[in-house]
Order: C-alpha cells, then structure tokens, then sequence
C-alpha cells in the first residue's frame, strides 16, 4: 500500500475509533465538549470564546448553545460593559453532567497514555498539534481568497 493511502486509512481509522465510542450522554458529543470547556477550562465563557476554542464558527457555537440552554444545562447572563454579548454560565445540572461522565469521556486519551507511555504520547500530541495548524493555516488562507 502506499504511503498516503496508508496514513489516510491510518488517521481515518483513528477518528472512528475515538468518535464511535460509546458514551451515554443526554447531550450530542460536541454539547459536551462545551460543556467540559464551560466547566473546566479558565477561558472565555462567550459563544465567541467557545467559538476561538474550538475553531468553529459563532454561529455553530450560538447553535451548541441554544440547545444546551433550552434542556436547562447553560444560562445565559448579560455582559455589562456590552450588552450584545452574553456569558455562558453552565448550570448545576451540567456541572454534575460534566463531573459524572469526565472521566469517561477521556477514557480513550488516557488508554493511550497509559498504553504508550508518556513521551510517546506527547509526541502523537506534538504531531497532532502541528497538523491541525498546518491545515488551519491552510483553510484560513482559501477562505481568505473566497
């Protein structure tokens, strides 16, 4: 088989194994990302924020967030220096979601820690990080030409 066939089947094989996982969730995967980065994470708690996070657009952050706040896991509150723009606060009910399944929802991660050892696994993370900006880079400069 050659080289590029082979890394494709390699990287696509790795996303269905790590997207298929069964997890039990009352929300799609990508709400509790948001969820876990609304909870965890020291960020911007804006649709803009999660936006920048997680590299996806305002609108498909404004849309995660809708969703959440309608099964009462986010409540919206009013910025006071901008009233156009409203905080993300997760609710109790997703601070128990979150704290009930987080370990769960890393289960895949740290398998592979913990079967690779951790350099080898920070060199998959390395290795990653720089693809995912090579391939950013690359798609902020087509869009920038459209």
């Amino acid at each position: 088989m050659d080289t590029m066939m082979n890394a494709m089947e390699q990287v696509s094989l790795f996303c269905r194994l790590n997207m298929n996982t069964r997890r039990n969730l009352p929300i799609r995967s990508s709400e509790m990302g948001m969820l876990i980065y609304l909870v965890k994470a020291d960020g911007e708690k804006t649709a803009k924020g999660v936006a920048d996070f997680f590299k996806v657009t305002k609108a498909m952050a404004t849309n995660m967030s809708s969703a959440l706040l309608k099964n009462g896991f986010l409540e919206k509150q009013q910025q006071e220096n901008d009233k156009r723009s409203f905080l993300l606060r997760p609710t109790e009910k997703a601070v128990q979601l979150v704290n009930e399944t987080y370990d769960e929802y890393m289960k895949q991660m740290n398998i592979l820690r913990n079967s690779m050892g951790e350099a080898a696994f920070h060199t998959l993370l390395d290795l990653l990080n720089m693809a995912n900006v090579i391939l950013l880079d690359k798609r902020s400069k087509q869009q920038v030409r459209m």
